[in-house]
């Protein structure tokens, strides 16, 4: 029959496993954070990122480029205009049935990486590279751009006309 002694004595080491398990947890990739984004656009539902609330812009893109997408829609609305991102950026397109995906992920330097996007949007070949920084633990988008595209073919180019 067990003591009382070795059964407290095992409590502190379970408490100390649970609270670190979090703790020991990875970073979730580059990679894994495009990934998961372009799943929404060929997942079976196929409806894309809603970039519908300032929460989600600022969850996805770093704080400058955030607040320059915020602010133009501020503005563009009390002028009863559609603001300058009258597109998804992430497919460069308005209505999307992506095929094809292809995500390449690289490094650029420390807390930054490049992902370039390959895929088909019906049957057209298009190509998203997006630059993304760490900010915390979480990437986030510091620019997004479009080939073939006319000129601007950037993200931060769009908002700087």
């Amino acid at each position: 029959m067990p003591s009382r002694r070795i059964f407290l004595s095992a409590i502190p080491s379970v408490v100390v496993l649970t609270i670190a398990t979090p703790l020991l947890a990875a970073d979730p990739s580059a990679h894994d954070f495009i990934a998961a984004l372009y799943d929404t656009y060929v997942s079976k539902e196929r409806n894309g990122l809603a970039l519908d609330s300032d929460a989600k812009v600022r969850r996805y893109f770093e704080p400058t480029l955030a607040a320059l997408i915020l602010k133009d829609r501020r503005q563009s609305s009390r002028r009863g205009e559609v603001g300058t991102l009258d597109f998804d950026p992430f497919v460069d397109a308005q209505d999307w049935q992506i095929s094809d995906l292809a995500i390449v992920v690289e490094e650029a330097g420390p807390g930054k990486a490049r992902a370039a996007v390959k895929f088909k949007n019906v049957d057209k070949p298009s190509t998203v590279v997006l630059d993304l920084v760490k900010v915390g633990k979480a990437w986030k988008i510091g620019n997004v751009t479009w080939a073939p595209h006319e000129e601007p073919n950037n993200l931060r180019a769009l908002y700087a006309k």
